[in-house]
């Protein structure tokens, strides 16, 4: 789409120019230079200035803060999505962080290659070759060969949890070494096209191996499944579902049980699943069923929460640590020792901040943690 019609499709068009974006935004209050309201004026006027060039794109976190407070209810993140095809369209792309090593990774998945991403499943838990449920593990298995060693964060652990979790209420899930990534970053980088393909490639997939219901603990894959795959994939027909909603009508059911937690412990919610895909509830019923804990919500919480500052591995910057460690200091200021989060990004960006700064404060994969308790 061209600009105009980015405006059209978005109603940016509806713009109030009240500014309540701006002042929601996690990045305008570190860099007051950047602004939502003011990304949207550039495409509504004309101006000598390419709005397609303007850094200020690839700065967004697409949080959806903004457009949550929003009086005219603009949906900026998908503005910016837009406007970031547009530009890669036209040649004009943004800088990614660590070398551009996922973007390099996501794209070769497009192709066939072969993978082995699944050995760690058959050492853990029960995982089936066909059924009726697939666990789509996501990239984490890519992450750890990049954080293990050198952060000492071993991002297997939220998957390795899932699947304890998974099969103490009595599902054995299918998982698979030709999974790819959902495609969430390449869509985000403006990069439909390679997206598109990813998304084909997942769902023919899981199809194959005969499941009609894909469980997800990574926030970033359930929303893309839920709201763009449809887009792009035709007659889906999957049921798209979170691992902790899920896991909370086992729990009410009976059919879950926890040992008791010791020690104070504080949710940061991540964006995609609380603001933007509404899970919020589950997760904190699940945590609260650990018998003994203290859980305390941080200054911002909920559909309120704070990014963990970096989107899509594009906009790591001074703004983007200034914002994790803002997000720490509130944890610390309710009195956690522990810092639980549901998403394998935000844990690592979290812990990329931590070690800047001496604190006493532990970040947990929630999976983990709640497989660590199990009672059996």
């Amino acid at each position: 789409m061209n600009l105009p019609e980015i405006v059209q499709h978005t109603q940016a068009y509806y713009c109030l120019d009240c500014g309540i974006c701006t002042g929601s935004c996690p990045v305008s209050r570190v860099t007051p230079d950047f602004s939502p309201r003011l990304m949207v004026e550039k495409t509504l006027m004309e101006q000598e200035e390419n709005p397609l060039e303007d850094v200020n794109i690839w700065s967004c976190l697409s949080c959806g803060q903004c457009s949550s407070r929003c009086p005219s209810k603009i949906d900026y993140p998908e503005f910016v999505r837009m406007v970031r095809e547009e530009a890669v369209r036209q040649g004009k792309g943004g800088v990614p962080a660590h070398r551009g090593l996922f973007q390099t990774i996501m794209r070769l998945q497009t192709l066939d290659v072969k993978q082995s991403k699944t050995a760690w499943a058959r050492e853990v838990g029960r995982v089936a070759e066909t059924g009726d449920t697939y666990y789509f593990v996501g990239c984490a298995p890519f992450f750890d060969v990049e954080f293990h060693d050198d952060w000492g964060v071993d991002a297997m652990d939220g998957p390795k949890g899932v699947l304890k979790l998974l099969n103490a209420v009595g599902i054995e899930p299918v998982v698979h070494d030709d999974e790819r990534c959902c495609g969430h970053d390449l869509l985000w980088n403006g990069d439909r096209e390679n997206f598109a393909k990813l998304a084909a490639r997942n769902v023919a997939l899981i199809k194959k191996l005969g499941a009609r219901r894909v469980v997800f603990q990574c926030p970033e894959g359930y929303l893309t499944f839920k709201k763009y795959y449809p887009e792009v994939v035709s007659d889906m027909n999957l049921e798209i579902v979170h691992f902790y909603e899920l896991l909370q009508d086992k729990l009410q059911a009976g059919a879950l049980s926890f040992e008791p937690f010791e020690g104070v412990l504080t949710y940061h919610d991540p964006c995609r699943l609380a603001r933007q895909a509404g899970i919020i509830d589950a997760p904190r019923a699940l945590l609260q069923g650990l018998p003994g804990i203290a859980l305390r919500e941080m200054e911002h919480n909920r559909e309120s929460a704070l990014c963990c500052g970096t989107s899509a591995w594009m906009n790591c910057s001074s703004c983007s640590k200034a914002i994790q460690k803002e997000r720490l200091t509130e944890a610390l200021a309710v009195g956690a020792e522990t810092l639980v989060t549901a998403c394998p990004k935000c844990r690592l960006h979290l812990n990329c901040a931590l070690r800047d700064m001496e604190i006493d404060l532990k970040i947990r994969d929630m999976n983990e943690l709640l497989a660590q308790h199990l009672k059996v």
